[in-house]
This record gives C-alpha cells, structure tokens and sequence, in this order.
C-alpha cells in the first residue's frame, strides 16, 4: 500500500509545492486537521495559521499561510491560499507592522466587513510571526 499522497499547495503568486507527501496539517477554524493517504474526500475551509506536512523522504516543513481551501480527493490534497511562506523568508519587522496596522483598523470600528477583514489581517501577521520566531529561535 502507498503510504504517500499528491500534494500541491498553490498560493495565488506561485507554485508553493508539489509532490509527495506522508502528512499535512492544515490550520482550520476548528483547530488543526490532519490529513494522511487515503483521506476521505472532502474540502475544507483554511484559515490564516502554520500549516505542516512532511515529504515522503520524511522532511518536517511549515508555511505560514493565510485563508483558503484544501480538496482532497483521489489520494490527492490540493491546498489554494492567497499566501504562503516559508518561515526563513517571512520579514519579522513587515510582519508586526501589518500586525499593528490591522489592529489599529479594528480599534477604529468601521464596517462590519472591514472588521473582520481587519481580525483576518491580524491573524495572519501573528502566523507569520509565530513562524518566523519559532525558525530563527532553531537557528
């Protein structure tokens, strides 16, 4: 039996990835969902957080991603983000100012669609930061 799955995690600048892998997890708004081969058929909703999978030659990687949707169907998972970065790459200094920036826009309460566009915004500059902590503190 193949203990491996396709996978392709397409954010919408670039091709992030694509192979083989054993496992992902994908942040959600239900907490972390964990897919491994074979995985029911279904889509899922993503939203801004670490997301972690490990390639078939057993490699741990993260990306910071921001909102989106995996399918996983056939024994493949498809990942669609508008972003993902690689912690090494995420910019700590850009990252609090957009945190700081989204956080201002919540404090000045506009439109309910721009508050939750605003908590989005928040939640990602946290991912990357996080992300970006967690790798330079391994270094």
């Amino acid at each position: 039996m193949n203990h491996t799955f396709s996978l392709d995690i397409l954010a919408s600048d670039k091709k992030f990835f694509s192979g083989r892998a054993e496992f992902i997890a994908i942040p959600s708004s239900d907490g972390e969902m964990g897919v491994l081969p074979h995985h029911q058929n279904m889509i899922a909703a993503i939203v801004p957080g670490i997301m972690r999978y490990r390639t078939e030659d057993g490699q741990t990687l993260e990306a910071s991603v921001s909102a989106g949707i995996a399918e996983i169907m056939n024994n493949r998972v498809k990942i669609f983000v508008l972003s993902a970065e690689r912690p090494e790459d995420i910019d700590i200094n850009r990252a609090k100012e957009a945190k700081e920036l989204a956080e201002e826009r919540i404090r000045q309460k506009h439109s309910q669609q721009e508050y939750l566009l605003s908590q989005l915004a928040v939640q990602r500059a946290m991912s990357r930061l996080s992300a970006a902590s967690k790798y330079r503190s391994l270094k």
